[in-house]
């Protein structure tokens, strides 16, 4: 008798799930048996009540701890002896190494090792050294590797980690796209939106500069704040609201150094749904010095916003300049400023720019489509390496 096939998809951190919000239960409906695994947390709690799909609670350390870690593989291998998948598909630093090698271990056929990003880009000295070693061991231990972008997979092969005849880019990158019906303007009326930026203070006729993410030094935030400061220079009137909290273990001074020049800065704190916030912005900065693929970016071409961004691996794979935004030199404020100033000064530009961004995602990056060509990816790699009387094929 067949069975349906079997997949394990597995990140860190249970707040990285959302970096997969909705493909578990797509695989499902696909005709999947789905596993998600991470750390323990309310994200994996929530998904755990999720009809047809497992869970499975594995502790794991961001940071290298050589216990901890070890406890952690031991975990991983016990599950995949006793789920024994067709696939997994790992993502984020700890998840791809410790699930790839007990992958390995396990003899999984198909171990997929998702990359979201390089840590070690903006590490320096034994960090990136470290990184590095344990990057190259990820990718060295899956079967086959795909890239959310294609500068990230161009990175990654320049820097000799991985062999250019084992990592893909499927379609235009991204994974896990974006739902374009859930950020459009018509879910949120004027009223509402009126309401929320008299809450939060934004001052009316007065262009906003949004920023949506974690706040991270590698986010570019102290660029940003020096681009404020020419801003200021060149009376640029602006106005900068940030949805998103400072990450553990990062500076707790980005805040102020940011409203060091111009405006006080508008800050949320965390958000767990910030789709009405992009409608309060007329651009989308993100200054950042490396990405994998920003969904930020995405979402904000959903909500029809332009984005300056600049040439970070990811980051420059999510704009086409001049037409759907601009692009700054990463790590070079006097450029982000430009940038910055070319569409705070020209309201009709940025109106194009944010339609054409509109378009742009909803031609390259509908959700559905991006779920298709994984769910199709994963299919076709479980047929392949199954025999046809033990596994049948999703649809």
């Amino acid at each position: 008798m067949t069975r349906p096939p079997r997949i394990l998809l597995g990140v860190t951190s249970d707040v990285s799930l959302t970096l997969m919000r909705g493909f578990p239960e797509f695989l499902r409906d696909r005709g999947w048996e789905v596993h998600v695994v991470s750390t323990p947390g309310p994200m994996l709690d929530v998904m755990s009540r999720g009809a047809g799909l497992f869970t499975h609670a594995v502790p794991m350390e961001r940071q290298p701890s050589p216990l901890k870690d070890l406890r952690a593989l031991l975990a991983w291998f016990r599950l995949l002896r006793q789920v024994r998948p067709n696939v997994i598909s790992v993502g984020t630093p700890k998840a791809g190494l410790l699930g790839g090698a007990a992958g390995l271990l396990a003899g999984v056929p198909n171990r997929i090792y998702l990359l979201r990003g390089l840590r070690l880009e903006t590490a320096h000295g034994f960090q990136r050294w470290i990184l590095t070693k344990l990057e190259r061991l990820s990718l060295m231990m899956a079967t086959e590797v795909l890239s959310v972008s294609p500068s990230l997979q161009q990175r990654v092969i320049s820097l000799g980690l991985v062999a250019p005849e084992k990592i893909k880019v499927l379609g235009h990158g991204s994974s896990n796209g974006v739902d374009l019906a859930g950020f459009t303007a018509e879910n949120f009326s004027k009223k509402h939106l009126a309401d929320l930026a008299t809450q939060i203070g934004l001052l009316k006729n007065i262009p906003v500069v949004g920023f949506v993410g974690r706040l991270t030094l590698d986010k570019g935030l102290a660029d940003l704040a020096e681009a404020r400061s020419i801003l200021e220079k060149h009376k640029v009137d602006h106005q900068i609201l940030i949805v998103g909290e400072v990450d553990e273990g990062q500076q707790q001074d980005i805040l102020s150094r940011l409203s060091s020049a111009g405006r006080p800065v508008i800050k949320t704190g965390y958000v767990p749904d910030p789709r009405a916030y992009y409608h309060l912005m007329d651009l989308l900065c993100l200054p950042t010095h490396r990405e994998g693929f920003p969904n930020v970016v995405l979402e904000a071409g959903a909500s029809g916003l332009a984005t300056v961004t600049t040439d970070a691996t990811g980051a420059v794979d999510s704009v086409i300049h001049s037409q759907t935004g601009l692009v700054a030199v990463a790590g070079d404020p006097k450029s982000l400023a430009t940038q910055l100033e070319q569409l705070l000064l020209h309201p009709e530009l940025r109106s194009d720019m944010g339609r054409a961004a509109r378009a742009h995602v909803v031609s390259s990056f509908d959700r559905t489509l991006v779920w298709d060509r994984l769910a199709d990816y994963y299919s076709a790699l479980a047929v392949r390496t199954s025999p046809p009387s033990q596994v049948r094929r999703a649809k």
